[in-house]
């Protein structure tokens, strides 16, 4: 299947103001700090397809946690619950989820009234993508121009768009380049990341990531990772990493909700190592870990959807895929709809 990239799709559904509404109800004055200003943070979340039939989301209380960091470091209120989260992300799925493909929602709390930081007032919207089922592709790619800000400018540990603008940037010179991908430096000229996800560096049979001092997002999937490396007998080791280290790795990948892990190939068309052994076997066992597929990695962190029927065995059938929104109560959430997980027939 056939998956457009997420700035190409335009889902029916949003939830917006507190419950599932048409795309086209999602609307700010262009007077908000949220327009004028980019005032934002903002969360990537995926869902997959389980093994045993159901859905589930992946790490939800951990984004929810980072989300409200970074929110507290712009100085937007953020005063929705982990509970209300995951029901609204639950809500937005019943509209949107399709079974040949999983789902990457993206929660974005706006500052939708305010200035500079007095009376601010927040809304929290989420939007949600399909997502093709097959693993990521392997990607060449390039040492960009632009360099992460300081922590004493824009912090990168803010996941805020406007930390994104030079990912923007290194993107639009990535493609002139050919590129899939580009590496951000910092000041130092050391590594920080992607323009959109962590690294994973293999030299000498050590895993390699840059920390959050460099310039890195704080990262939930790396820490996943981190633990399926354990499994295997490999530590990932956070120091810094310079940019010729990128041209003699032995692996290199991304890493990240929406990456996964990413190989990659080349840099700068300086050609890779063919064989990745670790990374390959990383990726295999983190994608058994997303779909909890049996012996897969055992930390669990994952938000399965309610079942719709509430029979004793917990499975039912999935609810027919509709170009109508289910009902919401008054309360915001699905008549009778969420328990614990949407499953399949076995």
């Amino acid at each position: 299947m056939l998956v457009r990239p997420l700035q190409l799709q335009r889902p029916d559904w949003v939830y917006f103001d507190g419950r599932v509404r048409p795309w086209d109800e999602a609307v700010f004055h262009v007077s908000s700090e949220a327009v004028v200003r980019g005032v934002n943070v903002f969360e990537g979340l995926k869902g997959y397809w389980q093994a045993d039939g159901g859905f589930a989301f992946l790490k939800l209380r951990e984004h929810h946690a980072r989300m409200q960091r970074s929110a507290r470091l712009l100085h937007i209120p953020f005063e929705t619950s982990f509970d209300a989260f995951e029901e609204a992300i639950f809500d937005l799925t019943a509209a949107l989820y399709r079974p040949e493909s999983d789902l990457y929602i993206r929660a974005t709390l706006f500052a939708v009234e305010g200035h500079y930081g007095q009376g601010t007032v927040s809304d929290l919207v989420l939007t949600g993508y399909q997502q093709t089922k097959e693993p990521p592709e392997r990607i060449t790619m390039g040492v960009s121009t632009w360099r992460r800000s300081r922590d004493v400018s824009l912090p990168a540990r803010i996941k805020t768009s406007s930390n994104y603008q030079v990912a923007r940037l290194a993107r639009i010179e990535g493609r002139n380049r050919g590129f899939s991908d580009m590496f951000l430096l910092n000041d130092e000229g050391r590594v920080a990341e992607s323009t959109g996800a962590c690294l994973l560096l293999v030299r000498d049979g050590c895993i390699v990531t840059p920390p959050a001092s460099e310039g890195a997002l704080e990262s939930i999937t790396l820490d996943v990772v981190g633990g399926i490396a354990a499994e295997m007998d490999f530590d990932v080791v956070r120091r810094p990493v310079d940019r010729t280290e990128l041209y003699i790795a032995d692996e290199l990948a991304l890493c990240g909700t929406l990456a996964e892990i990413q190989p990659v190939t080349a840099v700068d068309e300086m050609q890779l190592p063919d064989e990745s052994p670790i990374v390959d076997e990383l990726l295999r066992r983190y994608l058994a870990w997303t779909r909890a597929e049996a012996g897969a990695y055992g930390d669990d962190g994952r938000s399965v959807l309610p079942p719709r029927s509430h029979d004793r065995s917990g499975r039912g059938p999935l609810p027919a895929v509709t170009n109508e929104p289910p009902a919401l109560t008054a309360g915001g959430s699905m008549n009778g709809f969420w328990s614990k997980g949407i499953h399949s027939s076995s």
